[in-house]
């Protein structure tokens, strides 16, 4: 009996051991970057495509994953065109000369249903730290096992001024929410 169960806690330590990070690829379609803010005390809402992601997922340890998204600022929309337009100019994102934003994780906290991704957030050529909420979970309509197929939604929120983007600050609040959901694949 012995012999069994250390042959068993060697097994499963030795599978621990091997588990490596998963490379991850988003279904780009199915998966929506939102991004939330206050116009003149109204809330407003606006979206922004993901242009590339790179993604390396250890399910069992998620401290040793990272994660590299580039968003297509060029290509964001915020419900009324004008909001778009000045969104996109000059005084916010300057989109003629970024037109992409750039992340990139620096340490991920926590388990699968709970975990804090921390990383670099580039924008306007700014980069600045940024702390995400995160949980992970099976895609509708997928077996108990399957963990091939899975849902990421983050939370969290920066400042526009923080990356040089807080231009009509008298119609625009400062404080951008991000609620991003992306579904990935094996």
């Amino acid at each position: 009996m012995r012999r069994l169960l250390a042959l068993l806690a060697l097994i499963t330590w030795g599978s621990v051991v091997l588990a490596a990070p998963a490379d991850y690829r988003l279904d780009v379609a199915r998966s929506e970057v939102a991004f939330g803010f206050d116009l003149q005390g109204i809330a407003a809402r606006g979206t922004m495509p993901v242009k590339a992601a790179k993604m390396s997922i250890d399910l069992r340890d998620v401290a040793r994953s990272e994660v590299e998204v580039t968003l297509d600022a060029a290509a964001a929309t915020a419900g009324v065109i004008f909001v778009t337009q000045t969104m996109k100019g000059p005084q916010v994102l300057d989109v003629g000369r970024y037109p992409e934003i750039l992340f990139r994780s620096t340490r991920i906290t926590g388990d699968l249903s709970g975990a804090v991704v921390e990383g670099d957030l580039t924008i306007r050529g700014i980069t600045r730290p940024v702390r995400l909420n995160a949980g992970l979970f099976r895609q509708r309509g997928t077996d108990v096992n399957d963990l091939d197929r899975l849902t990421v939604q983050l939370t969290g929120a920066i400042s526009r001024a923080a990356f040089g983007a807080g231009g009509f600050a008298g119609f625009v609040g400062d404080r951008i929410d991000l609620n991003i959901m992306a579904r990935i694949e094996k």
